[in-house]
């Protein structure tokens, strides 16, 4: 057998001050031909999940393109044609082939078209014989839609949030395959939607209200009444006229079984909306408590997470933590920034001086205005790491030049690059001990518990600004399709 595999994966913020460019793809990974497989080998993602499986059985696998963005705005249509025209190529240079399997996001938008997966599986479609059996994972955080489900495509989705489980989709995504390429199963996908906007800070699958959605889901395939079923609480980022809750399942030859078990399960869902609200804490309160109690107090920004598509260069935490008085705190506190213009200064000034910064909104100019600060440069590097926590654990991770400075007690970590933040390199990569702090920020909803909770004495959630924030009712929606749960009444559920 031959099977072709490539990847475009990107999660869009509509709301992000940062278009995505080919420059925002090469800043994570571009790997073209033989580089895909050499490349990735030692991360734990889908491809490497879908290789476990091939490269035992002798299966050849022929690479195309792969490539991932962080979050960000709106691709433009320029580098996407650049990067699909590349796998296209490739594609058709593949020769004879069996099966097409395609890695992606699920929420990546360009410019004139919403729903990019679909642009992707419909163009690869084209390049293949009628009946190639095509296979599909997405992102828990990916907007499915019904414009997805082709003949002869079938689609998988994450089952974890934090997603610890990227390697482990590859794996079901290969082996799904090959159980359609031996005849053993025949996938029929139904898709249900809701009118349900749902934060990602309360959209966990190990915590209620999805753990026992999850369970049911679970229990379904185990049974043998479906084949998979896949929960999408998509990220709310998304002004589309589609956003909403999605439940995908797929059984084996029985579309009509499919789409009874994804509207019970919608059904669940909606039954449990207002269960859907985060436990969120005004920044200030967060930050007294950090300062006031014994421990270790964890506290996500969400509202500026690069891994949702923040500029991640808000100043509203430093700000927060001047009024405090956490720089003149007898324990330390520890945040990120990310401003490249700033790191140049204080790599420029050196290790022990103290200077005048400007720090923030240089990309966010619409949410505000540079911080100035007085601080000192304790450390100058490049700003490279490998993630060792779990989820990530493999993926080299380039912040560009990173200083580290300090105003008192307060540690900040000032980088080039925006970055997910999931991972405790973001600050021991740079010789802060996380045991050392009373208050650690990140600019994360919900992945970062992965990697913190071992070292918190408590976790927070603060409502903080920003186009990655929390609080759905923060948000200014004008494409949505309304009424929309949870800032309208909302009396009707999935349509069946």
């Amino acid at each position: 057998m031959r099977i072709a595999i490539g990847s475009i994966f990107q999660e869009t913020n509509t709301f992000s001050p940062r278009p995505t460019t080919l420059e925002s793809f090469e800043a994570v990974y571009l790997w073209r031909g033989d580089e895909v497989f050499s490349k990735l080998q030692k991360a734990r993602i889908e491809i490497p999940g879908i290789l476990s499986v091939l490269k035992p059985l002798g299966i050849e696998a022929i690479p195309l393109i792969a490539t991932s963005a962080l979050a960000g705005g709106v691709v433009t249509r320029e580098t996407f044609e650049l990067l699909m025209s590349d796998m296209e190529a490739r594609l058709k240079q593949a020769g004879k082939l069996d099966a097409v399997l395609l890695p992606l996001h699920g929420a990546m938008t360009i410019e004139g078209e919403d729903d990019a997966e679909s642009e992707i599986i419909e163009r690869v479609i084209k390049l293949v014989p009628d009946g190639t059996p095509i296979g599909v994972s997405l992102d828990l955080h990916g907007l499915v839609t019904q414009r997805m489900l082709k003949p002869n495509v079938f689609v998988i989705g994450y089952r974890e949030y934090p997603h610890i489980d990227m390697f482990e989709t590859g794996v079901r995504l290969a082996e799904t395959m090959l159980a359609v390429l031996k005849g053993q199963i025949v996938p029929r996908m139904a898709v249900a939607k809701l009118p349900l906007i749902v934060s990602p800070s309360k959209a966990r699958t190990v915590e209620e209200p999805l753990k026992s959605i999850v369970a049911v889901v679970r229990k379904m395939e185990a049974d043998g009444e479906i084949l998979h079923g896949s929960l999408f609480p998509v990220q709310p980022w998304l002004d589309l006229p589609d956003l909403g809750f999605g439940v995908l399942v797929c059984t084996n030859g029985d579309a009509a079984g499919a789409q009874r078990a994804a509207n019970k399960l919608a059904d669940m869902v909606w039954e449990r909306r207002h269960e859907f609200n985060p436990d969120l804490v005004g920044l200030k309160h967060a930050i007294d408590v950090g300062l006031r109690e014994q421990g270790t107090t964890v506290v996500a920004d969400s509202g500026d997470a690069p891994s949702g598509g923040s500029a991640a260069d808000n100043t509203s935490v430093l700000q927060a933590l001047l009024d405090a008085g956490a720089d003149r705190s007898d324990r330390r506190t520890y945040l990120t920034m990310c401003d490249a213009d700033a790191a140049k200064v204080c790599a420029k000034a050196g290790v022990g001086t103290t200077l005048t910064l400007d720090v923030g909104h240089k990309v966010s100019r619409n949410d505000g205005k540079p911080l100035r600060i007085q601080c000192r440069v304790h450390s100058v590097s490049d700003g490279t790491f490998t993630m060792l926590d779990a989820g990530s654990r493999g993926i080299t991770v380039e912040l560009g030049l990173t200083v580290v400075v300090s105003i008192g007690a307060v540690r900040m970590v000032i980088r080039s690059n925006p970055s997910f933040e999931w991972d405790t390199g973001i600050y021991t990569a740079f010789g802060l001990r996380l045991d050392e702090a009373a208050l650690i920020f990140v600019k994360s909803p919900s992945h970062f518990r992965v990697s913190y909770e071992a070292h918190a004495t408590r976790i927070l959630l603060a409502d903080t600004p920003g186009p990655t924030c929390p609080n759905m009712r923060r948000l200014v929606f004008r494409r949505v399709q309304r009424p929309v749960f949870p800032l309208d009444d909302v009396q009707r559920t999935v349509a069946k």
